[in-house]
């Protein structure tokens, strides 16, 4: 972050119109973007003192703050710079210049008292500016303004010897006591010494108990009390007086070299020392927490109260706790945005994801709360995050409730068509109704993400349908009714049929049975004939084959008688033959 960022040059924070104070909405939207921790320095003193010139160094820059060459004051009401610090990374330094006190043009000085009182409560380093000297003149103005009984209060009821004012002290600004022109010598009875001890030394406590020697301490009592941490610079006159007024245009070289290496040493001290602006409770101010400060204390100065830190306070821990708050609940619906879809299948899930994501926003609120003591903003934060709780369980019932009603019209959607074109509309239609409807019910039961208004929004459905069913029973009921009369008529009818039919049976069974013995007996004379022509035909084969067989076996019995003739004769042939023989040989 860069000076040229966000504030390239100073503006004014608070105007003073005509004795109003007023503050700027521009400032403070520049303040509202700072989030890094501030080191609020401001500067008070007497007009025309060159306050502006050590501020505008300690910027870093020749010009920026108005420093006048007149002797009319050029800043009205309190003019702010922030840029970024130079020895602390991270950190915003935030510049005050005050308006010139003691202004002849004013009416009167009560305007000079609240920015003096203004500087002091916004600022961790201030920086009281005057000329030449420390003089009563200036303990006394300081005094007045830090005087906690009238008009710079750091509680509802503080005074310097109240015990809270220990306390307090802790959250008044380090004090940073310039002189400017100084002209007298740092040393006493003879001993050198230094701007410190100088500034201690203007402060010191006379002894006596006397009203002048009381007179002549209380101030001084004053500012030791509520500005433990002190520092003086003293300053020699920078230039030939007749260069005074040209002052922001003069390079070092044209300015004493004393006063030059002065404005280093106060530049470092301040760069180095200035502490972070604290809060009771040590909350370190950021841009948000001083734009708080700053409506605050100027808002009861406008309304004819005291400027009071505990109000400041109680004003900051307002706005920051209600905007903790606020970023709790926004991270509370992040979360739930994130992780919840809706509906769920059960209200325990519901209920676990809000209590970690209630945590975790409890966790967000604690990090950015500032002094809830009494725990009404968390308590507060609780009552809202249970009612998001609930809106959130009711919204959970909705969508579920919504979702399974449009299940349930699709998927009964054409059971109810069908009803309504008298698919069911007969005998045992109810049952087939019943039976559809329990496909149907298993059908939604496998549907997913119905949430918890599932069984619920299904039983409700079907209570709403329980006409539609009595209708279909009546229907079916009086369709069955009939349908037995038709019935029992339909089985007498075939009944009787049944009984004609087994009649005529029987009949036809006789005149079959009449048919079939005349049948079988024609049949059985038809085959006594045939049996008869057969056996007489047997009978005439079986002569005939005797006959065969006797004259087969004459045949036989001849061709023996045959053959042994022959075999006879040949044996005789052969018999004389031999004799033949015989008789040759012979």
């Amino acid at each position: 972050m860069t000076s040229e960022t966000y504030m390239p040059g100073p503006m004014c924070l608070i105007e003073n119109m005509e004795g109003q104070l007023v503050v700027k909405q521009e400032a403070l939207q520049i303040l509202s973007a700072i989030t890094q921790p501030m080191v609020v320095v401001a500067i008070v003193g007497l007009y025309r003192t060159g306050k502006s010139y050590l501020m505008n160094q300690l910027a870093g820059k020749k010009q920026g703050f108005s420093v006048g060459t007149t002797v009319q004051s050029h800043t009205k009401g309190i003019w702010m710079w922030c840029v970024p610090h130079p020895e602390k990374p991270g950190h915003t330094l935030v510049l005050l210049d005050t308006e010139g006190l003691g202004d002849v043009e004013k009416d009167d000085d009560k305007n000079d008292t609240q920015i003096f009182a203004l500087a002091i409560l916004l600022s961790s380093t201030f920086v009281y500016n005057t000329m030449n000297k420390i003089d009563q003149g200036a303990i006394d103005l300081l005094h007045n303004v830090t005087e906690l009984t009238d008009l710079l209060r750091a509680r509802k009821s503080l005074d310097l010897g109240h015990e809270d004012a220990d306390d307090i002290v802790s959250f008044f600004p380090d004090l940073v006591w310039t002189i400017r022109d100084f002209y007298l010598s740092l040393e006493i009875d003879g001993q050198l010494m230094t701007a410190d001890e100088y500034l201690e030394n203007s402060l010191k406590i006379k002894k006596g108990s006397d009203q002048r020697t009381q007179t002549f301490n209380l101030p001084r009592l004053c500012i030791q009390k509520f500005f433990p941490t002190k520092k003086c610079f003293v300053f020699d006159t920078p230039t030939h007086q007749k260069k005074v007024s040209q002052l922001e245009t003069l390079q070092d070289d044209e300015l004493s070299l004393e006063f030059v290496q002065q404005v280093a040493e106060f530049s470092s001290h301040i760069f180095t020392k200035s502490k972070i602006k604290i809060l009771p409770g040590g909350i370190k101010v950021n841009g948000l927490r001083l734009e708080s400060l700053v409506l605050t204390y100027v808002n009861a100065i406008n309304n004819g109260d005291l400027p009071c830190m505990e109000n400041a306070v109680l004003a900051l821990a307002q706005r920051e706790n209600s905007a903790a708050v606020e970023k709790a609940l926004a991270h509370y619906d992040q979360l739930m945005g994130q992780k919840v879809q809706l509906p769920t299948e059960t209200l325990q899930e519901l209920l676990d994801l809000h209590r970690a994501s209630e945590r975790e926003a409890i966790k967000i609120f604690t990090e950015n709360s500032f002094k809830d003591e009494d725990q009404s903003f968390q308590k507060e934060l609780k009552t809202l995050l249970d009612a998001k709780q609930n809106d959130i369980c009711k919204q959970n019932e909705e969508v579920s409730s919504d979702r399974c009603s449009a299940l349930l019209r699709d998927i009964f959607g054409p059971l109810e068509e069908a009803v309504k074109q008298g698919v069911y509309s007969k005998p045992g239609g109810h049952n087939l109704y019943l039976q559809k409807t329990e496909e149907l019910k298993a059908k939604y039961h496998q549907q997913p993400r119905k949430g918890i208004q599932a069984e619920e929004a299904l039983q409700k459905y079907l209570k709403s349908k329980e006409s539609v069913s009595k209708a279909v029973l009546q229907t079916d009921q009086a369709l069955t009714a009939k349908e037995k009369e038709m019935k029992e008529a339909r089985i007498k009818a075939e009944a009787a049929k049944a009984e004609a039919e087994r009649l005529e049976a029987i009949r036809r069974q006789k005149q079959q049975m009449m048919e079939e013995r005349e049948r079988l007996h024609q049949q059985q004379i038809r085959q006594m004939e045939i049996d008869k022509a057969n056996f007489q035909a047997q009978q005439q084969r079986e002569q005939e084959r005797r006959l065969q067989e006797e004259a087969q076996r004459l045949k036989l019995i001849h061709q023996a008688q045959i053959a042994r003739f022959q075999a006879q004769i040949q044996q005789l042939q052969s018999t004389r033959l031999s004799h033949n023989l015989i008789h040759l040989i012979l």
